[in-house]
Parts: C-alpha cells; sequence; structure tokens
C-alpha cells in the first residue's frame, strides 16, 4: 500500500514530475490529453509550472524546446483518444464504473461537445478531465479526420502557448514565484474542483 501511495503521489505531484525532467512532463501530458484512464493526471498547472521552472533555470531546456515537445504530446495525446473513441467507442460507453474510469465524465463530456459543436476541442484544452474525453466523443461521433486534425492542433497551440508561455515568462520575471508553488497549484486545483462539481450537478439535475 505504501508504494502504490508513493507512485499515486509522484504521477499527481507537479514539482515532483517537473523535477524529472521534460521526458517524464510530456509523457504526463500525452496521457492526461486522451487515455480515458488519465484523467486525474495534472494539465493545466503542469504546464504553468513547468513554464515557472523553465523561466528560472530549474529546467535547462530553452523555451522553444518546451513549447514544442509539450505540443507534440498534446496534439499526439488527443489524437489517440481520437482514434480510441473512433474504432473502440462501442465498447468503452459500455464500461462499467472503475477507479480509473467514471460514465459521469462521458456524459458531461457528451453535452459540453453536443452544447460548444467542433469549438469545443479548442474550448476543452483549458478545462481538465472534459479535456480528457472530448478527443475520444469527437472519435466516437465520427467527426472528419481533417476537422479534428485542424482544431486539435489550434487548441494544442493556444493551451501550451498560453500557459507554458506565461508562465515562463514570469519566472523570468519574477523569479521568487518558485517559491510560490504550492500556491499556483491550489489555484488550479480550485479551478479543477469547481469544474468537476459544476459537471456532476448539472448531471444531477438532467437526472
Amino acid at each position: 500500500m505504501d508504494e502504490i501511495n508513493l507512485l499515486w503521489h509522484q504521477l499527481t505531484d507537479s514539482e515532483t514530475i517537473i523535477r524529472s525532467g521534460l521526458l517524464v512532463i510530456t509523457l504526463i501530458v500525452f496521457a492526461e490529453n486522451g487515455l480515458f484512464f488519465a484523467f486525474f493526471l495534472p494539465g493545466d498547472y503542469l504546464l504553468f509550472l513547468t513554464g515557472v521552472f523553465g523561466g528560472t533555470g530549474v529546467l535547462k531546456e530553452p523555451l522553444s524546446t518546451l513549447l514544442l515537445s509539450i505540443f507534440s504530446a498534446a496534439v499526439i495525446g488527443s489524437l489517440v483518444g481520437y482514434l480510441l473513441g473512433r474504432f473502440f467507442g462501442n465498447s468503452l460507453q459500455r464500461r462499467p464504473d472503475s477507479m480509473f474510469f467514471k460514465k459521469k465524465h462521458l456524459e458531461s463530456t457528451r453535452e459540453f461537445f453536443e452544447k460548444y459543436g467542433f469549438s469545443a476541442l479548442v474550448i476543452s484544452r483549458f478545462l481538465p478531465v472534459v479535456r480528457t474525453f472530448t478527443p475520444i466523443l469527437a472519435g466516437i461521433s465520427k467527426m472528419s479526420w481533417y476537422s479534428f486534425l485542424f482544431l486539435n492542433v489550434l487548441g494544442g497551440a493556444l493551451w501550451v502557448g498560453i500557459l507554458v508561455a506565461g508562465g515562463y515568462y514570469l519566472g523570468q520575471q519574477f523569479p521568487w514565484i518558485i517559491n510560490y508553488v504550492q500556491y499556483i497549484i491550489l489555484f488550479f486545483l480550485g479551478i479543477t474542483t469547481f469544474t468537476i462539481i459544476k459537471g456532476y450537478l448539472k448531471l444531477k439535475k438532467n437526472d
């Protein structure tokens, strides 16, 4: 049990992930952007803190390398999610709830997708949990390859560009910000919690 708790901490602690290096960061981003069982992994604040750690020099890679690596991971991750939805969507929808899969996340994302249409692929990049399931639903709904690829690249570029570059700039201009990592994480966790609770209450209301 101690080993499981340690693994969970390492997977969800952004500072630990970032200090492990860019390869680990890109793998986490890849998984969180399209693998249904990885929805719990850090997303927004991982990108922002990666920028902060890059701007303060903790991460040695230049900004261009950070942007390209994380952008590629985000786009490829969502592409895998799309392919999973397109070819295994029926099986996924019949899958029972488990620790790493909740049908409520799929249903709340479906409502979001129906409300915003194709633009959901761009907007959802900034919404935890929904970000993971939107490309899967795009695949289930058989969205055209060209539309998906365009919106996937656009959404990935905006998400990575704003959060990583924004964090990098703040890290350069205000290097002392690295001493307040915990507050940055709490801020993003607050947004994540609000999004999940809002989606859950909406589902309960529609039941």
